[in-house]
């Protein structure tokens, strides 16, 4: 698969999305959420089926409650406004530092299969973490936080999804 792209179906055409069309989608705010989610469908849509799975079939259970990773799933399966995305925050534990995997984790069903995706040590910097657990941020801290966004962003996107996220069937 093209690290680049995510393919889905739609009818008989095919949709092919890039991080940057889901970027627009989203907005600025939560750059490393939108590569975050484009990585965890990229790991787990081939696990699904060879062909681009039907958009409208794919159901998603979350732990990752992130705007950015709910747009882009959103853009790319139309599952949020068809009620097939579920956000369970319980499902992976506090933080991916303390409780591994944390919110990193993603099961899309498609077709009666289901692949489980967790995130890989290593590809959130507890700099991050911390940061955004920070109540009350000050400026400085806002500039920072949008930066480490942003380094998430570009870092996992230079990667293979399986590079990122463990993908199994379920």
């Amino acid at each position: 698969m093209d690290k680049d792209v995510l393919t889905v179906a739609e009818g008989h055409e095919t949709l092919a999305f890039r991080f940057a069309d889901l970027l627009r989608y989203h907005g600025i705010g939560f750059p490393g959420g939108v590569a975050h989610a484009f990585k965890a469908m990229q790991a787990a849509f081939p696990l699904l089926d060879e062909a681009p799975l039907q958009r409208r079939e794919i159901t998603v259970l979350t732990a990752f409650s992130g705007l950015g990773g709910r747009d882009a799933v959103e853009m790319v399966t139309r599952a949020l406004t068809d009620g097939r995305m579920t956000v369970d925050r319980s499902l992976g534990g506090r933080d991916v530092l303390s409780e591994p995997p944390g919110p990193y984790l993603w099961r899309f069903t498609y077709r009666g299969r289901t692949a489980e995706v967790t995130i890989r040590p290593g590809h959130v910097r507890e700099e991050f973490v911390r940061l955004g657990a920070t109540p009350d941020r000050t400026p400085d801290q806002e500039a920072r936080l949008t930066e480490l966004k942003q380094e998430m962003a570009t870092r996992l996107l230079a990667l293979a999804a399986t590079e990122i996220y463990e993908a199994r069937l379920v």
